[in-house]
């Protein structure tokens, strides 16, 4: 699986790529292709499973519900899809605590900080077998340990065979990925390689 990172000025598009690749937004034009599969030839009911089942989505607003606790908000997707509810307790516990929140799996989001529900939000994403995980400013309300723990997770699972997509402005973020794809006024008008540099990052265009 491919990490790519999207990168861009505000308004520029980034977070509506994500959502039209997420099947939340229709496309005017082009195509959508998920596990080879065009999802504008899909009904509304099989692309909300196909959401359920294939994709993990991390939003700026978190998403997570309110009278769950961070446990239960990461178990419920896996529990949705099948899994036993003392296994996909157990799965979501360790995800937690590989995002420093090992103590916090018993908390409502009303008593965790931003930062915390951006976590919990990043391992309701990670968990089950998805194929593809998008990723809208994942760290934004994070510390740099905080942030790193998270783009190790992400890099993980993609090591598994998930395909990751992440909006940032944050080049030493970007500099996680396998790509870095950088858009401007709804199209795409540059992008680096492997590894890239920190140029590259900085100054779209530059020289390869």
């Amino acid at each position: 699986g491919e990490l790519v990172a999207i990168m861009g000025p505000s308004g520029s598009g980034k977070s509506t790529l994500l959502t039209i690749a997420g099947t939340l937004e229709d496309a005017t034009s082009g195509d959508v292709l998920i596990g080879g599969t065009d999802v504008s030839a899909l009904s509304r009911n099989d692309q909300a499973r196909l959401r359920r089942r294939s994709i993990g989505y991390v939003f700026q607003s978190f998403n997570l519900l309110a009278g769950l606790s961070a446990v239960e908000n990461v178990s419920l997707p896996l529990e949705l899809d099948g899994t036993p509810g003392g296994k996909a307790a157990a799965i979501a516990r360790a995800t937690l605590h590989e995002l420093g929140l090992g103590e916090r799996a018993d908390h409502c989001p009303d008593e965790l900080s931003g930062g915390e529900c951006q976590r919990v939000a990043i391992a309701r994403a990670v968990v089950g077998d998805r194929r593809l995980l998008l990723a809208d400013e994942p760290t934004g309300a994070l510390d740099s340990v905080h942030g790193e723990a998270v783009m190790r997770l992400m890099r993980s699972a993609c090591k598994r065979g998930v395909a990751g997509v992440v909006v940032t402005h944050d080049a030493q973020l970007a500099s996680w990925a396998d790509r870095v794809v950088f858009v401007r006024d709804g199209r795409v008008v540059d992008q680096t390689g492997s590894a890239p540099r920190r140029k590259e990052l900085l100054v779209p265009g530059a020289d390869r």
